[in-house]
């Protein structure tokens, strides 16, 4: 049942909120409620208009593509469907860091900066404009709604990025009230800070939980050692992304917190790629991404085999995503999810996990507290961090133009701060980062936590 306050802040509040931002999301989320419904037919057309008009327009003010259409001799008036975007080159990060400046549209305005790097391993800068904000908070706000929650309910978000953690200004404060939003940080979890966490969680009584699976499960975990029980605060939903969700994780969460998981994936980069739906089907938002799975060869693979995910986002126009490598793999389901809905289906999604660390004080932490800190060396063009022992942590860096002394003393610096003043940090320059036995690339590896059971779940994908 949704309140009565609930219903102020979807409906007037945060509608204004975004307008004030100049931002179309309300537009946005109530078309996609629409369309959502329609068959896959009008919904692949939809994304050949969509994507024909959006090659139109950087064909004609983003430099980088103005010249690589020219060079090709590609016309976007052309295109007729999603497939002739396999007329045009795969866009990497390395592409990204190289043009950065070519990729910007001639008369974007307002672009917010961003960094990424996550489980990739490889930093990145890049800008989205207020096209792109609005149809990816549409994305999530139409997901929200499937599971009966909605802006304006209480909800608990336990996440690690600075983008979120360093913006805490008094006019966020405000907003962050209204919407009955609480923001837990991720980065460091020690038995005190989780005793905060489960303390906090219990006091707010969410509607709905939001983070990584694996900061989630592990406040789970400590609940059960603890003998707090954390299943009788009515909370509907835990909504987890950017990291793959285990079933072990999946089982304490749900069982912890009495509650559904609902699983989501995309990036800061690539946006909302798909989200769960009570029935359990794994939607690509349509409306707004073409998704590409290609074998090593580049080509397409059918559905039910796995290959790289491509993602061309059609609602980047003052800086493109098209055809851009995510680096992660999937499989694509060619079935039609229970809950009627038309969008396209991911079957499986492999890859993507991030380690937690453990100080030497004991305190436990995201790995991303550390890839962080990585990520914005603008000389660091990919790394692993392996946690050897609570006393060494090596750093494996490939070196980039420009990096220096300063870099690695920035690394060392930054690792002590977080582990411990005592550890050894070593950073190692490596031509490459080499993969797992598996064939996976892991970018955060902590055996200290694995030997004390902290992700075990990490170790069985």
């Amino acid at each position: 049942m949704i309140s009565v306050y609930t219903r102020l802040i979807s409906g007037l509040v945060f509608p204004l909120h975004e307008r004030l931002k100049h931002h179309s999301t309300v537009a946005v989320r109530r078309r996609m409620e629409q369309s959502q419904w329609w068959p896959a037919e009008a919904l692949a057309q939809l994304q050949a208009d969509r994507l024909r008009a959006l090659l139109i327009e950087v064909g004609a003010k983003v430099p980088y593509y103005r010249d690589l259409f020219a060079r090709l001799q590609f016309d976007p008036a052309s295109v007729r469907s999603t497939q002739d975007l396999q007329r045009l080159p795969l866009l990497t990060k390395a592409e990204i860091r190289a043009f950065t400046p070519q990729l910007k549209h001639e008369q974007a305005q307002d672009l917010a900066r961003f960094n990424t790097g996550g489980s990739s391993g490889e930093p990145l800068i890049f800008f989205i404009g207020k096209e792109r904000v609005s149809h990816d908070v549409a994305a999530k706000w139409r997901a929200t709604r499937w599971w009966g929650v909605d802006i304006g309910d209480p909800e608990v978000v336990v996440w690690g990025s600075p983008i979120e953690l360093g913006a805490q200004d008094r006019v966020r404060q405000v907003r962050d009230r209204l919407l009955r939003t609480v923001l837990l940080p991720a980065f460091e979890m020690s038995e005190a800070k989780l005793d905060g966490f489960i303390a906090d969680i219990r006091r707010i009584r969410p509607r709905m939980l939001f983070g990584y699976p694996s900061a989630l499960s592990h406040i789970a975990r400590h609940a059960r050692q603890r003998g707090v029980a954390m299943n009788d605060l009515g909370i509907a939903v835990a909504f987890v992304t950017s990291e793959r969700l285990y079933d072990e994780q999946r089982d304490i969460i749900a069982s912890t917190f009495d509650c559904r998981v609902a699983n989501g994936y995309g990036g800061r980069d690539a946006g909302f790629i798909a989200h769960q739906c009570p029935q359990g089907g794994m939607h690509i938002t349509a409306e707004d991404i073409i998704v590409e799975i290609l074998g090593p060869d580049g080509q397409p693979m059918p559905s039910g085999q796995a290959g790289e995910i491509v993602v061309t986002h059609l609602a980047t126009r003052d800086f493109p995503f098209i055809r851009y490598r995510t680096g992660d793999v999937a499989v694509l389901d060619d079935r039609l999810c229970a809950c009627g809905r038309g969008l396209p289906l991911i079957k499986e999604i492999q890859g993507r996990s991030t380690d937690f660390l453990v100080a030497a004080n004991g305190t436990v932490m995201h790995g991303l507290a550390l890839v962080y800190i990585l990520r914005d060396l603008p000389g660091v063009q990919s790394f692993k961090i392996v946690q050897h022992s609570l006393a060494h942590t090596e750093v494996q860096v490939v070196q980039g133009p420009g990096y220096g002394l300063a870099d690695s003393a920035a690394i060392v610096a930054g690792f002590k701060r977080r582990l411990g003043a005592e550890v050894e940090i070593t950073v190692q320059p490596v031509a490459s980062i080499a993969p797992e036995k598996s064939g996976k690339f892991r970018y955060v590896v902590s055996h200290v936590a694995a030997q004390n059971g902290t992700t075990t779940q990490h170790e069985k994908g």
